[in-house]
């Protein structure tokens, strides 16, 4: 039974427990030549840096990653980060655990995000990005892989569930930002919010520890994705060749900016809303995971984030505010009785943002 988890490990503490290896590498040291390990472990709470410096090549082939393994440590500080330094380790027995105290969850339903992401889809009024949509969604390999992938190995969203959450996140931030411009297609932006990560789902391993794989890491999840919707589109003989580029456009463009990986620029409104709101929700929940499970040595900080390649604030700690004074979260905001005009179309005034009313209002007063 596992007793100790990453989040509550501390400095100085000694402990017996079942882990999941992330990583393995066997490494020499420079003095000696004697073998090492450097690990990865991790559970449902997170991952911790892991070292065994003697007795190595005793252990050292008896397990492998994406094994269990039983192991005697101390945590300790290294470069203001625990790590944990093993004296002994096993691999463990699955009969020994629980796999649910290894495996990161999303902490919404599956069943209930697959309904709420088909739902929007099967409103949208252009028939060729519907048909396109629901070809993926109802490919019973990637609709029963989407209930379980992960966003990414580490950076965020990195729970079993965690792209579809991505997704479902992403399909209403597009409607948001796409009300308050009357020139933003909706159900393009939509349709690029559910296909520009689907690569991911033959990107990355997933049954056990998050990984890439080496399809993954020959090709990566853009280009993957663009071979399906070539695949999916050949299929659907009437979809327009035009509209395919442009939807192409907007996976090869998701990353933003060529040093992000992003093999093209957002070339056009619906292609550049994409990029901003998935990179501004995948930075927001990477602050989240990091604020819920580390603590760095300022309890107001967390500890240095390479991802994000800062700490984060807790803010609410920072300035005193207990949970009673937290601010209450925004009402949901009803979801649309009409579905969104064409690009050409004059907005709809129940369509505008409550800047664009008090703005048009001022405006008409002078």
């Amino acid at each position: 039974m596992k007793e100790h988890y990453v989040k509550d490990l501390v400095p100085n503490e000694k402990i017996v427990s079942f882990f999941l290896v992330q990583t393995k590498e066997v490494r020499y040291k420079k003095t000696s030549g004697d073998p090492f390990l450097s690990l990865t472990l991790c559970d449902a709470t997170g991952r911790i840096e892991s070292k065994m410096w003697d007795n190595v090549e005793e252990v050292m082939d008896t397990f492998d990653r994406d094994d269990f393994v039983k192991v005697k440590a101390a945590v300790q500080l290294y470069r203001d980060q625990p790590q944990l330094v093993i004296q002994k380790i096993r691999k463990a027995e699955e009969s020994e655990l629980d796999l649910g105290d290894f495996v990161p969850h999303t902490g919404r339903d599956i069943d209930e995000m697959v309904a709420e992401l088909r739902t929007a889809i099967e409103a949208f009024e252009n028939e060729h990005l519907k048909a396109l949509c629901l070809a993926f969604l109802d490919d019973p390999d990637i609709g029963g892989r989407l209930r379980r992938a992960p966003a990414a190995k580490a950076l965020h969203h990195a729970t079993v569930g965690g792209l579809l959450e991505h997704v479902c996140s992403l399909m209403k931030l597009a409607r948001l930002v796409s009300s308050n411009y009357d020139f933003v297609d909706a159900e393009l932006v939509q349709t690029g919010v559910l296909l520009h990560d689907l690569g991911k789902l033959d990107e990355l391993t997933y049954e056990r520890a998050f990984g890439y794989s080496s399809e993954g890491q020959l090709l990566g999840h853009i280009t993957i994705c663009i071979q399906w919707i070539d695949q999916k589109c050949r299929a659907l003989p009437d979809f327009p060749h035009e509209l395919k580029r442009v939807v192409e456009h907007m996976v090869l463009s998701h990353h933003g900016r060529y040093e992000f990986g992003s093999p093209k620029l957002p070339m056009f409104p619906e292609a550049a809303v994409l990029s901003y709101i998935d990179d501004l929700d995948s930075k927001l929940e990477a602050m989240r995971a990091s604020l819920s499970t580390e603590v760095g040595s300022d309890p107001n900080w967390t500890r240095y984030n390479p991802a994000l390649e800062r700490p984060v604030l807790n803010v609410g700690r920072y300035l005193g505010r207990d949970a009673a004074e937290a601010p209450a979260p925004p009402p949901e905001l009803p979801e649309p009785t009409e579905k969104a005009a064409p690009a050409q179309a004059e907005k709809a005034p129940e369509n505008r943002s409550l800047f664009a009313e008090k703005l048009g209002a001022a405006l008409s007063d002078e």
